[in-house]
């Protein structure tokens, strides 16, 4: 059997013991690494995020950043885009199934046939892989909320961060922002800095509030710090602190407060300028406003005349973001935007699509079969797109709308949007591959 192979069939027996609903709690994952030795004792110094948008950008320039110092940085992010592995960087390089494969047995080994959420049970393998490869930091990135989330059993962080929250989840975390802000809040531990990114003035109560009440020092958006762009470039401020720094390498105007976030989390951690610098000049993040130039997709665009642009964001406040960093692209007025677009069942179609109005020509909703939880239908997504007064129409695939878009429109820039498992399985299209699907 091929170590592909291998990683695959661990994927699907971890899953077999994933419970048929979850409970929020840590009590089954703690007892599994207590059998395990307590990795999590034994990690390099923790940068521990949380928050509804912007986690995957900020660990991303964080991880460039560190290792623009000479640091050798691990990263635990989640979900994946192709391949499982790319959860796990250890010390700057994606694991190796080999080492993945080992980890996993080792999980189920010490856990037996006990119930174990998928999440919780690769999160424990990737605490061993952490905890056995020398580094000097570790970037871990929350799940699903903070206070009951698998990477919450890391006793004393060197940072907690929170980027700004905003609805997502709901059924897991609360109706409301600031419900959902005391989840992401749960992530505070007393003595230790916790950085807040730009938050609704509910959820910056709730946040403040929660790290007043249990001793931790917080160092707050628009308070203690804050970040702009000046003449392409990026400004970063404190009250007896001004960096002249590069504009972030990620685009979109949203990345200004992705960066500037990091770059008050390098100052806590003793960073200087100069690698902040560097990291934010550096730093790569699929699926965030990525531009395609290679693939069939791309080919097929190409051919066209056509931009084609890649983005993983799936919320309102994700396509609040998206279409003001397309607004702002050159080109504009003269390059008709047709969305594809496919949203996961639990998703707010219309809530997303409703920033497009007036923007977008056109919506092409395609079929699509992925997701934990599931795709929503192609009718459905352009029903959402025509209550939000977008002209809309479906397609079977991928291929079929980036024609379909060709065809209707001159030179078009086109955005694929709605879900990361669709940016996966844009992103896998260029290999040839599939994406590896997993229930957490």
């Amino acid at each position: 059997m091929t170590a592909p192979e291998t990683i695959d069939a661990a994927l699907v027996r971890l899953a077999r013991l994933h419970p048929k609903s979850i409970d929020l709690s840590l009590g089954r994952l703690e007892a599994l690494l207590d059998r395990l030795g307590r990795p999590q004792d034994r990690l390099p110094p923790v940068i521990h995020i949380a928050g509804t948008n912007g986690k995957g950008s900020t660990a991303a320039f964080l991880r460039a950043i560190c290792e623009a110092s000479g640091e050798r940085v691990h990263v635990y992010t989640s979900p994946h885009l192709v391949r499982f592995n790319e959860r796990i960087r250890l010390a700057g390089e994606i694991v190796d199934d080999a080492r993945l494969a080992d980890a996993f047995a080792r999980v189920e080994a010490a856990n037996g046939e006990d119930p174990i959420t998928f999440f919780e049970a690769t999160t424990a393998a990737a605490f061993l892989l952490f905890a056995e490869t020398p580094a000097e930091r570790l970037i871990l990135e929350v799940g699903l909320g903070g206070r009951f989330d698998a990477t919450n059993l890391v006793p004393a962080p060197q940072v907690c961060v929170i980027t700004p929250v905003s609805l997502d989840h709901q059924g897991f975390l609360g109706d409301t922002v600031e419900q959902i802000a005391g989840e992401k809040a749960g992530i505070i531990k007393p003595g230790v800095p916790v950085v807040v990114g730009p938050q609704s003035d509910g959820a910056r109560a709730v946040i403040a509030e929660a790290a007043r009440r249990i001793g931790a020092p917080a160092r707050v958006w628009g308070e203690d710090f804050r970040a702009y762009p000046e003449r392409d470039r990026l400004v970063y401020e404190e009250e007896s602190l001004l960096w002249d720094l590069p504009a972030p390498s990620l685009p979109g105007p949203h990345q200004i407060v992705n960066a500037g976030v990091a770059a008050a989390v390098a100052r806590v951690c003793g960073l200087d300028q100069e690698a902040v610098r560097e990291g934010l000049r550096t730093a790569r993040w699929p699926a965030r406003l990525q531009r395609l130039t290679s693939g069939p997709l791309a080919q097929i665009a190409q051919r066209g005349g056509a931009e084609l642009w890649l983005d993983g964001g799936h919320n309102p406040a994700a396509g609040e973001a998206l279409a003001a960093s397309i607004g702002q692209m050159a080109g504009a007025e003269d390059r008709p935007l047709v969305l594809v677009s496919a949203f996961g069942v639990n998703k707010d179609a219309g809530a997303f699509l409703a920033f497009f109005q007036g923007l977008a020509a056109r919506v092409i909703a395609v079929s699509f079969e992925g997701g934990r939880e599931g795709m929503q239908s192609a009718q459905a997504v352009a029903d959402a797109a025509r209550r939000a007064d977008i002209p809309a129409q479906t397609a079977a695939g991928l291929e079929e709308a980036v024609h379909d878009a060709l065809e209707d429109y001159d030179r078009p820039r086109i955005a694929i949007c709605g879900s990361l498992y669709l940016a996966g399985a844009v992103l896998a299209l260029e290999d040839g591959g599939a994406v590896q699907t997993t229930p957490g």
